[in-house]
């Protein structure tokens, strides 16, 4: 049993960064926050603490509330941490695709949602915090924060993390952007889930269709279908460039029983900026 406040706190260090990097897409943002949170502790005084995880659970939860209504005045997304990576035919290690990580495509799409409603969601669908308590980090009554959570759940509509791109994944994102590039209309809609959805982050805000016939009518002109392959957090996608040499977009496929379910795309030049991404082809020198 530890038998000091801080090797209590360290017993939950690991859960709070996961809580937080979950809310905020951000693992420098994460350590920030629970190195907060453990300020804030040290400042309390231990025996009036009932329930320290729930307690730190709720100052983690207030702090990245904070952080989120940050960004919303100052909007930024931290895109720095997504993996880009060339597809050269090898399939990327599972570990690289999303262990303990935020992919793109769930980044981008939680960036869809209301801060309020990203941390009811996350703290509610993937950590089973109960909305009693979540209601008492966001000031509403539990009632109320179900339903934020219940309307995250419908905007998000992301299913389970996949596993690394495998062959077959790669294989139905190039039938994609084959169908893309020769405007067949009719391998789009093959390809593509009846309820594929579309995320897009652009200079004006996030983009959403909805839909396999949106999807592919919008598909066919895409200047993602003549970009670069490669692997984005693990998952099959493409990066494309202007003429110029600077990146245009990057998107991320998910596949699930032969058909793509969802399509995340950044095409926000600031966010694009943050990326490491590989060097436009024909492009000679080093990676940027």
């Amino acid at each position: 049993m530890p038998d000091t406040l801080a090797e209590t706190f360290e017993t939950q260090r690991d859960r709070l960064r996961a809580v937080a990097h979950r809310v905020l897409g951000s693992a420098a943002d994460a350590e920030d926050v629970v190195q907060e949170a453990w300020l804030r502790l040290s400042r309390q005084d231990a025996a009036e603490i009932h329930n320290l995880e729930g307690w730190l659970t709720t100052v983690v939860g207030r702090i990245s509330l904070d952080v989120l209504r940050s960004r919303q005045a100052r909007p930024e997304a931290p895109y720095d941490e997504v993996v880009v990576e060339v597809d050269d035919g090898t399939a990327p290690e599972e570990d690289v695709a999303l262990a303990d990580s935020v992919g793109l495509a769930l980044l981008v799409v939680l960036e869809t949602l209301g801060p309020s409603e990203r941390l009811a969601f996350v703290l509610h669908d993937l950590f089973a915090v109960p909305f009693e308590e979540i209601g008492r980090i966001l000031g509403k009554s539990a009632g109320a924060t179900k339903m934020l959570a219940s309307r995250a759940r419908r905007k998000v509509r992301t299913p389970s993390p996949p596993a690394a791109a495998g062959r077959q994944q790669r294989e139905v994102v190039q039938a994609f952007l084959t169908a893309a590039h020769d405007g067949d209309f009719e391998e789009l809609l093959r390809v593509l889930d009846p309820d594929v959805r579309l995320t897009i982050d652009t200079p004006d805000g996030m983009v959403v269709v909805l839909g396999a016939t949106n999807v592919a009518t919008g598909a066919r002109f895409g200047a993602a279908r003549d970009g670069r392959r490669v692997f984005v957090g693990g998952l099959p996608g493409v990066v494309a460039w202007r003429e110029d040499g600077t990146p245009l977009s990057v998107v991320a496929f998910t596949v699930t029983d032969g058909r793509i379910v969802s399509i995340a795309a950044v095409a926000d030049p600031v966010k694009l900026a943050s990326m490491t991404l590989p060097e436009p082809p024909g492009t000679v020198g080093p990676s940027r």
